[in-house]
């Protein structure tokens, strides 16, 4: 029997994701948890063999949670759950110690796999990612590229979301306190690293990133 704690902050998808593991029977869910700190808790004081995190959770993220998770002795194993089809959170995944990841839109098809997976010490790319981030990652080292481990630096993510939120440069330079040209620089290089030409590309990437909400 695997043990498992499910981390989301909708109470409806929990029931949800439950409700496909429980179907299997070797998985139960014997604990939930509505955040990251919470999660972190409840590894603490509930034996577990796998940890299903949501990527995005209130207090602490998914990602964190994981790192927190994964620095335990005897960890258990970790699965994060997302509705982002997104290299930096599926890279930021693994890099946190998780398994794998897992896209809640078809979490029906993969999560009872991606369980199995994890419990037998493999990696489970979900197939989106074997189809674009793989082929977009052997196609950079082939090039001679250096494969960075994002896309884009934290300061940039905190430039496209202010873009994506209608900000101007100016006022941008001022919230982030730095100068102007800095900020020309960044949405220059922004544009560049995404292949991207305006405002509207630039929202749809932040929104498919999770850097701001639909």
């Amino acid at each position: 029997m695997i043990r498992i704690l499910l981390a989301d902050d909708h109470t409806l998808v929990r029931r949800g994701v439950r409700l496909i593991l429980e179907q299997e029977p070797d998985l139960r869910v014997v604990a939930e948890a509505a955040d990251g700190v919470e999660a972190v808790e409840r590894v603490r004081d509930t034996e577990v063999d796998l940890v299903v995190l949501d990527i995005a959770m209130p207090r602490m993220t998914g990602l964190q949670a994981a790192g927190e998770i994964a620095r335990r002795r005897n960890p258990p194993r970790i699965l994060m759950l997302s509705m982002h089809d997104n290299e930096q959170y599926f890279f930021g995944a693994l890099k946190a110690g998780a398994s794998g990841y897992v896209l809640k839109s078809v979490a029906d098809e993969d999560l009872v796999d991606a369980c199995r997976a994890a419990m037998r010490g493999e990696t489970f790319l979900y197939p989106g990612a074997e189809s674009t981030l793989v082929r977009d990652y052997l196609d950079r080292l082939r090039r001679g590229e250096r494969v960075p481990a994002s896309v884009l630096t934290a300061r940039e993510d905190q430039v496209i979301k202010l873009i994506a939120e209608g900000r101007s440069s100016r006022e941008i330079a001022k919230e982030l306190h730095i100068a102007l040209k800095t900020v020309e620089g960044h949405r220059a290089n922004i544009l560049g690293k995404l292949g991207m030409r305006d405002r509207v590309e630039l929202t749809r990437y932040a929104i498919r990133a999770g850097l701001i909400e639909p």
